[in-house]
């Protein structure tokens, strides 16, 4: 049930019969037209804008188009009042029996309240995480796992068919890197006194790594020069590192469908391949780039590259993907991996990557449309950081690490539902602060702490019904008597429960999880206002003494909201608390 869409459905149909009246013009588009919550509650339950939209092709005034739909929608019993304000907006005003029937579409339709279809099962890949496997997860990546979780459970929940993607960066010189940095483990292992010079991986988190290769292979490598040993060591590492980045991950409740490797496109012909695509299409050539603006670099010097077109896809410059010496730029197997997922048959691609990377998004969009020929949507989401703090100090590096904050050292102070939600109540590409005392106090400045109380408390109700003998199951309340829902503090709370299928949509939309995390805290607002005002009004209190049908109805309302908080956490990725301890 989305009720926004119903009312846009009478809006439409009175504005048909205003066509066949002659009142309005018979060739107009409604597509603009729109239903949505009054900026200013005050002014009513929804507005429209027909009139507005409608004015210029009608060349009518907007106040004549919006007095002929007022009159129109009136005559509907869901509408109580239709009023025009300013220049022609149309504020409407519904029967309370239409919010009371909301209620028991959210009992009926339990955490299924909201669903959508608007993906009609589209295949949509959502990559994200895709961190080096060369050590344990850090804060940054773990706010965009949780970003790219939480994204790939709200399309799924509206509708879409969502692969979640690693995409393992195996294929580069750092791989090396870390194959160098174990196999100094690996010599300690054995005794030998190791130093780790600049640009290798210090962190204790090989240690075991180094112990197990030990193990594995015994003193087979023991003063080898790296021809001996490199390419295994190498493989081995990198796929230790993967071990503890899916259990990094496991910690935080996200579980991958897919991991995709990118040492699998060298050698294997799908670089040729995907360029090979955009050749055809006239997109490859045999170029020199200009100059960098600003300070041209002292060895820079123009040579011949392989270029691909972007600017014919919207890019700024055209960029290399074979370099001079006949290797590839970072830019060519990226152009491979996306032409892969292209031809897998995915309708959308998202990638969520880190701040730094925001010069990629031109290139790789003009890279993906290029491909698919205009076919396929990419969307590039990028996670600002996260700044760490503690006893109102910035927290300090990880001792395991090295040098930077792990998503286990977050995860063990915090556990993992306080740091998904947290991660959440910021849009992804503004800058988060994540302070340790504060994300754990109990008050209303602490978003999680705010919603998980609402939820708690009506689960206090359900258990104080039952001690005192009233239903309160599900089947029960669904067939409560709603119309004793009359007071406008209990309105307010049906009228933001309304909005949970809309705000589904836009957020799908959008792909901004985070407005679900919004959503939720002000859910749990009005909720919890009006528990306070059952401490001044008997009316309002959920058990009313003697009286079951009237609490059955109150409790009813008080169980929808627990199954909507129920439904966005769950999107989120967190877990409803049954009580507060």
């Amino acid at each position: 049930m989305n009720l926004f869409s119903e009312i846009r459905s009478l809006v439409l149909d009175a504005l048909t019969q205003m066509q066949a009246e002659g009142a309005l013009p018979g060739d107009l588009s409604f597509d603009n037209v729109a239903v949505e919550p009054p900026r200013d509650a005050a002014h009513g339950d929804m507005a429209t804008n027909a009139a507005m939209v409608l004015a210029k092709p009608a060349r009518m005034k907007p106040r004549d188009i919006a007095e002929a739909l007022a009159a129109k929608l009136a005559a509907d019993a869901r509408i109580t009042s239709a009023e025009v304000a300013g220049p022609g907006f149309l504020n409407m005003r519904l029967a309370p029996v239409v919010w009371q029937s909301v209620l028991a579409a959210v009992l009926q339709g339990g955490t299924d309240f909201g669903k959508s279809a608007m993906g009609q099962g589209q295949k949509i890949n959502v990559e994200y995480v895709s961190a080096n496997p060369t050590g344990p997860l850090h804060v940054g990546h773990t706010r965009g796992a949780v970003f790219g979780d939480a994204l790939a459970g709200l399309l799924d929940y509206a509708g879409y068919d969502v692969t979640r993607e690693y995409y393992i960066n195996d294929g580069g010189a750092q791989v090396d890197v870390l194959a160098r940095s174990v196999y100094l483990r690996y010599l300690e292992a054995h005794g030998e006194a190791v130093e780790f010079p600049d640009g290798t991986y210090p962190g204790e988190y090989l240690v075991e790594v180094g112990q197990a290769l030990k193990e594995k292979v015994g003193d087979a490598y023991v003063g080898k020069d790296e021809q001996f040993w490199l390419a295994e060591i190498r493989e081995y590492a990198t796929e230790a590192m993967m071990d503890l980045i899916r259990a990094d991950l496991a910690q935080l409740g996200v579980v991958m469908d897919r991991f995709f490797s990118e040492k699998s496109l060298y050698g294997t012909g799908r670089i040729e391949e995907a360029l090979a695509s955009l050749d055809a299409k006239g997109l490859i050539y045999e170029g020199v780039l200009e100059p960098p603006k600003g300070k041209k670099p002292e060895d820079w010097e123009p040579r011949e590259q392989t270029l691909f077109k972007s600017t014919e896809h919207g890019d700024d410059v055209d960029r290399p993907v074979k370099k001079s010496d006949g290797s590839w730029t970072y830019f060519a197997p990226d152009i491979a991996y996306h032409y892969d997922k292209v031809t897998r048959g995915y309708d959308a691609l998202i990638d969520v990557f880190g701040a730094d990377h925001g010069g990629y998004v031109k290139r790789m969009k003009a890279a993906v449309s290029a491909l698919s020929e205009g076919q396929v949507s990419l969307d590039i989401k990028l996670c600002q950081l996260v700044k760490l703090w503690k006893n109102g100090e910035p927290f300090k590096m990880s001792k395991r690490a090295g040098n930077f904050v792990t998503l286990r050292d977050v995860v063990d102070q915090v556990g993992p539902d306080v740091t998904r939600f947290v991660m959440l109540t910021r849009k992804n590409d503004a800058p988060l602060d994540f302070d340790f005392d504060k994300v754990l106090e109990q008050s209303r400045e602490n978003p999680v702490f705010y919603v998980q109380y609402a939820h708690a408390r009506v689960m206090s109700v359900l258990r104080r019904a039952a001690e005192a003998g009233v239903a309160a199951d599900d089947a029960t309340l669904t067939g409560a008597d709603l119309s004793k829902i009359s007071h406008e503090a209990e309105l307010t709370v049906a009228r933001k429960l309304a909005e949970w299928p809309r705000l589904v949509e836009i957020a799908a939309r959008t792909n901004e999880p985070h407005r679900i995390a919004f959503y939720l805290y002000e859910l749990a607002g009005d909720f919890h206002a009006l528990w306070n005002r059952g401490n001044e009004l008997h009316e309002l209190r959920f058990l009313q003494d003697g009286d079951v049908a009237t609490s059955q109805s109150k409790i009813a309302l008080a169980r929808a909201v627990s199954v909507v908080i129920s439904a966005g956490l769950g999107i989120l990725g967190v877990t409803p608390v049954q009580e507060m301890r």
